[in-house]
């Protein structure tokens, strides 16, 4: 047996398998913006669109980006698309509540909160500084106004009711932050409290906010919809949503953040065409400034990469020859779907080989793995998925071994 590897001629044959790849650009609950894509700009001109930034690393070469710490993660493929700085640790205040707001999901999901469940409010949350969604000492309110007060208001006084009502105390609370960041593979982070509150040693990395905003839709969509909520009231008093992007209808969340130390903060979420994209930017000088550099990285990544369909699992890739079997052929298939994030132009650049090791020597059983297949090239991220059996192949008999075998050092086939 040899190894078989079948290069570019099959990746031309993918795309096909792929519906040529068809990209999905822009959103399931948006109309196409125009029928023409708008241009893309060169390398050198994205960089120009923030002159006084410093570079971020990206697949389409370095971008200035005026944020400290950046991130930019495709939804569905998870790839990352721009990286400044993505795992330092650092001080993530209110983009925190995120990590909050996942805990108290999955104690919705797990029945042990209803969302009209009335929890008390503790003096220690009702003195909580920062900002607040102003409940009452003595009073109590429904997870689904703390809900809102923490997502929309960003309240901390919020936030400190649900931790109590949780865990029995912030304090705890937080260990139990910590024991699901262990779960969620969250490896900057390290949590002090349930808000954000400065803390030196309150950390997250920038990919860490990303992974948590990226679980919480996945995992949570029936409560992800109160990140896109503009205003909320309570206690005769209503505030805005502090997600810029969300008021201009740009984003459908997630949250801000602001400490002294930490500077300007923003994580931000859009769906066009089919297609998410995460955006995590913090250590901006001003409100304005994350929410103008959120937008410009949000358009840039819709912008400059498509999501491409290499294959579906069960594509038929090939037929392989099977030495010794009952059937001469047997199907090679794709193992799983492979959807990969791609730079636009990416088709000239691509390179998909199939390896296997051929002939295949019988008995084959559907479904055992044969080979692989291996996507790579310039811009576009190494990729590979396994190339499996499409169906049972039974050994030929003792007889029609011999003739076969017979037959293949006369004439060599």
């Amino acid at each position: 047996m040899t190894p078989k590897i079948v290069p570019i001629g099959l990746a031309r044959r993918a795309l096909l398998l792929a519906g040529t790849c068809a990209p999905m650009l822009a959103a399931a609950a948006e109309p196409k913006r125009a029928t023409k894509p708008p241009a893309r700009p060169s390398a050198r001109a994205a960089k120009q669109e923030a002159p006084t930034g410093t570079p971020a690393q990206t697949p389409v070469g370095p971008i200035d980006v005026l944020a400290k710490w950046a991130v930019i993660i495709d939804f569905n493929s998870g790839a990352t698309l721009l990286d400044k700085d993505a795992d330092l640790s650092i001080p993530p205040s209110s983009m925190t509540k995120l990590m909050t707001a996942y805990i108290v999901y999955g104690m919705l999901r797990a029945g042990r909160l209803k969302l009209d469940q009335q929890l008390p409010v503790s003096e220690k949350a009702w003195k909580m500084g920062g900002s607040k969604m102003f409940v009452q000492v003595g009073t109590s309110v429904s997870v689904e106004d703390l809900i809102r007060g923490m997502i929309i208001q960003s309240g901390n006084d919020a936030c400190i009711v649900l931790a109590e009502a949780i865990a029995g105390s912030e304090e705890q609370f937080a260990d139990l932050m910590n024991q699901k960041a262990g779960e969620l593979g969250l490896t900057q982070s390290h949590f002090r409290n349930a808000t954000g509150w400065p803390d030196p040693d309150h950390r997250m990395s920038v990919r860490d906010i990303s992974t948590v905003a990226r679980r919480i839709i996945a995992d949570f969509p029936e409560y992800y919809r109160y990140d896109a909520e503009k205003t909320f009231k309570y206690n005769g008093i209503e505030q805005m949503n502090r997600n810029a992007l969300v008021q201009k209808g740009i984003a459908d969340g997630l949250k801000t953040g602001h400490t002294e130390a930490g500077g300007y903060g923003l994580v931000a979420s859009a769906q066009r065409g089919g297609r998410r994209v995460i955006v995590v930017v913090n250590g901006l000088a001003t409100n304005h400034q994350r929410g103008e550099e959120g937008e410009r990285l949000l358009e840039w990544a819709f912008r400059e990469f498509e999501n491409a369909n290499i294959f579906a699992r069960g594509d038929k890739v090939d037929d392989a020859t099977v030495w010794l079997g009952d059937a001469p052929k047997v199907p090679l298939l794709a193992g799983r779907d492979l959807v990969l994030t791609l730079p636009r132009g990416w088709r000239d650049r691509a390179k998909i080989e199939v390896q296997y090791d051929s002939p295949v020597p019988a008995p084959v059983r559907a479904g055992t793995q044969l080979g692989r297949i291996r996507v790579s090239g310039q811009g576009v991220p190494p990729a590979e998925l396994p190339l499996l059996a499409g169906a049972d192949v039974g050994r030929l008999g003792l007889p029609a071994r011999g003739l076969a075998v017979l037959s293949h050092y006369i004439t060599g086939s």
